[in-house]
């Protein structure tokens, strides 16, 4: 995943002409911290953890990143997401830089005492190197607002009250209206701008999800309210279709008690991996990186993919799709909804003001709106694909704004 990174910012720094040095100050973190966490679990047994915060840039402001639980989470994986939260971030203009870090632990497996335990362990040991005003984290994959309200406790112990130190908190504790869904309403907004473009509307299309987690499952409810036909859907459990359109709320209620898509009555099952090259207008990849590749990029049928999750398309499928004139929404872009609303929760929090939903969702819209337009003028200007331009427009104003803090003026960017 770091070189997929690296390569779609190489991409974007041979457009701005960027020299070898310049490069590498963008592109390598400005600190990384690794920590061991060792408890006495509920069953009696020690057992050992590794944390990790990879810091990438603060020139814009703050860190901004999420906090994975996953047994695989390790420093290059901590890294190459750090890095995609700087230029997400710089793509949608929120004042944030990039972080991103996690621990290596399974929170299927363990108690919440225990899970609770190693939160709060990772904290006290990583207390110093984030805040409010540093490096504020965020769920991700296994971490959820119960998680976020552990580590505000546990930093608040040592700084006193700080809501602002996490986002992504219950609404009972200082999280925002609209933070649940924020990503997958992200999804709808800038699918709809891309439709408006084509002469479109949701009612001319059908649309395939891969996923059917918060992202996939709000994506699929809010282009379905839009009059947009959900035609199929898969996750991990296997894959649910209908040409008609799936009933998408009795589906979200079907997965809540069941956890899949899997013998959902209301269409036909199928085999997962076929979500990928199924027959309709637009494909969202929404849950795992790396699912569009070189082996499958040749059969997929739609014209617009919209990467609702992080890096699910390799470089050389990105090549092979432009190549066929497929439209691909780059994930910087596409899933950026998050992290804006994130934004709008640590404004709220700093402010100590609460704001109501229709503001979050009106201020998400602007904000969406107004970052897949510039990204269109980048492409236009430069005449590149979208992702190349997502990240030529974060590169520049993450460069430029870094340039500005120095007393260094013999580099430009075009």
């Amino acid at each position: 995943m770091l070189s997929d990174t690296h390569y779609y910012f190489n991409k974007a720094a041979d457009v701005l002409g960027l020299s070898e040095i310049v490069r590498k100050i963008l592109l390598t973190p400005q600190r990384s911290v690794k920590v061991e966490i060792v408890i006495e679990n509920c069953a009696g047994e020690l057992k050992y953890y590794t944390g990790y915060r990879v810091q990438h840039n603060n020139a814009r402001g703050p860190m901004k990143g999420g906090l994975r639980f996953h047994p695989s989470m390790n420093e290059d994986h901590a890294s190459a997401l750090a890095g995609l939260m700087t230029w997400k971030t710089a793509v949608v203009d929120v004042p944030f830089g990039g972080a991103k870090g996690g621990i290596d632990c399974d929170p299927h497996t363990m108690s919440d005492k225990d899970l609770s335990l190693v939160t709060r362990l990772f904290v006290e040991q990583m207390k110093d190197v984030i805040g409010p005003t540093t490096d504020i984290p965020a769920p991700d994959m296994n971490t959820n607002a119960k998680i976020m309200s552990w580590i505000m406790d546990e930093y608040s112990k040592y700084e006193g009250f700080s809501p602002a130190v996490v986002t992504g908190k219950p609404l009972h504790l200082f999280g925002s209206e609209g933070r649940e869904e924020a990503t997958g309403r992200g999804v709808m907004l800038i699918l709809r701008e891309v439709l408006k473009d084509q002469g479109k509307s949701f009612a001319d299309i059908t649309v395939a999800i891969q996923g059917f987690g918060n992202v996939g499952s709000n994506s699929a409810r809010l282009i379905a309210e839009q009059g947009g036909r959900i035609v199929a859907v898969a996750d991990h459990t296997g894959g649910i279709s209908n040409t008609d359109g799936l009933d998408i709320p009795a589906l979200c209620k079907w997965v809540a008690k069941h956890d899949g898509v899997s013998g959902f009555p209301g269409g036909s099952a199928f085999e997962g991996d076929d979500i990928i090259t199924w027959e309709a207008d637009v494909l969202i990849p929404a849950a795992l990186q790396d699912v569009i590749t070189e082996k499958n990029a040749t059969e997929v049928k739609a014209s617009i993919v919209v990467e609702a999750a992080n890096a699910p398309t390799t470089p050389a499928a990105d090549t092979l799709l432009l190549q066929r004139g497929i439209t691909v929404i780059p994930d910087i872009l596409a899933n950026a909804g998050g992290v804006t609303v994130s934004y709008f929760e640590w404004t709220q929090n700093i402010q100590q003001f609460s704001w109501e939903l229709d503001r979050v969702n009106h201020e998400l819209e602007k904000t969406m709106t107004k970052a897949y337009r510039s990204v269109c003028e980048v492409a236009k200007e430069k005449n590149i694909d979208l992702r190349t331009a997502a990240f030529v427009l974060a590169i520049r104003r993450v460069g430029r704004a870094a340039l500005a803090r120095t007393h260094i003026e013999s580099v430009l960017l075009p």
